[in-house]
Formats: C-alpha cells, sequence, structure tokens
C-alpha cells in the first residue's frame, strides 16, 4: 500500500512538474477522442471558400430573376399589343400571330426555366467541390487527434465540446484554401452577372 501511495505522489509531481515547465503547452495540448464532430453547415457558411459559394450562388440568382422580371414585362407589352390588332385583323391573320407569340413564350420559358435547373446544378457541382477539396484537410486534423471516426455533428444526440473540430477546420480551411481560387465557381451560360439595382 506504501508503495502504491509513493508511485501515485510521483505520478502527480511529475505532472505539476510538466504543468509548471510549460503551463502554455498544457492549456492548448489537443484533446484525444476515438471520435470527432464537425458542422458541415458551418463549414460551408463560416469559411471563406464556402461564402464565395453561397455569394455567387445570390449574385446568379439575383441576375436571373431580374432578367425574368424584363422579360415578364417585354411579353406582357407584346401582348397587350396583340390584343389591340385583335380589332383590325382578320381572324386568320390574328390567329397566325397569336400562336407564332405563344410559341415564342413557350420557348422563351422553357429557355429561362433551364437556367434555373442550371444554377442549381452548378450550385450543387460547386458544394460538392468544396467537401473534395477539404477532405484531406479534415483527414489531417483527424489524424493530429489520433481519431479514428469523424461525425457530422447534425446525426450526434450528445457530444462533449471539445470533440468538435468545426472552429479548428474552419480556420484550417481559410489558411490552406482561401476562398476558392481564381475563375467564377459559379457560371451559368446565358446569364448575365452585372450587379442588379433592387
Amino acid at each position: 500500500m506504501g508503495r502504491l501511495a509513493n508511485g501515485l505522489r510521483a505520478a502527480a509531481f511529475g505532472l505539476a512538474a510538466l504543468v509548471c515547465a510549460d503551463p502554455a503547452a498544457a492549456q492548448t495540448a489537443v484533446p484525444r477522442s476515438d471520435v470527432l464532430v464537425l458542422n458541415q453547415e458551418r463549414l460551408l457558411s463560416q469559411t471563406e471558400y464556402g461564402a464565395r459559394i453561397q455569394e455567387e450562388l445570390e449574385i446568379a440568382s439575383r441576375a436571373l430573376a431580374a432578367e425574368n422580371r424584363r422579360i415578364e414585362e417585354q411579353l406582357t407589352s407584346e401582348e397587350l399589343e396583340l390584343t389591340e390588332l385583335r380589332q383590325t385583323l382578320p381572324a386568320d391573320e390574328f390567329r397566325v400571330l397569336a400562336d407564332e407569340f405563344d410559341a415564342r413564350v413557350t420557348g422563351i420559358r422553357q429557355a429561362q426555366d433551364a437556367k434555373a435547373r442550371d444554377l442549381q446544378a452548378q450550385a450543387d457541382l460547386a458544394r460538392q467541390g468544396f467537401f473534395e477539396d477539404t477532405v484531406p484537410i479534415l483527414l489531417d486534423l483527424v489524424e493530429d487527434r489520433g481519431a479514428a471516426v469523424l461525425l457530422d455533428s447534425r446525426t450526434v444526440f450528445l457530444s462533449a465540446g471539445e470533440i468538435d473540430i468545426t472552429d479548428a477546420a474552419i480556420a484550417l480551411i481559410d489558411e490552406r484554401l482561401g476562398n476558392g481560387g481564381e475563375g467564377p465557381l459559379i457560371s451559368v451560360p446565358g446569364l448575365s452577372l452585372e450587379p442588379v439595382e433592387e
């Protein structure tokens, strides 16, 4: 019993000596855990790279909405002109003009719907690229902490705060990837991304 007590006292003394020798190292030691958690939504919204994807998506969405409004105004004006012509044109001539107008409206609607789908696909690809680019960084964090598993925090009912590596991941992604590099991350052919006045 005496030897056990002496051993515990020696271990405690050794730990105290380590803390006194380098208190900062003791305070900043990385917690070790087999399981770590990460909030992917925060990763996408709070990194420079993820925030740039969201910003480009919002710019493109506003541009598409503005383009749709301009087209709607133009078609509404043309429809009113066509309605007025109905009073002066023979029925068969009016029917030809009306059919041409309807066909053009259908074509424009299909083109704008295609742009909306393309925009959504571009956003999905940009997010996919973001997560692919961040995998090596997350792997480094997991390995540095000696963990075996990294879980999305949204799937975890309860966890200790020290196993959440979201803040560390955001800082490291910003350091290594910045805002994602040169060139647009979201680019929709046929859509002008000039600033839109609200």
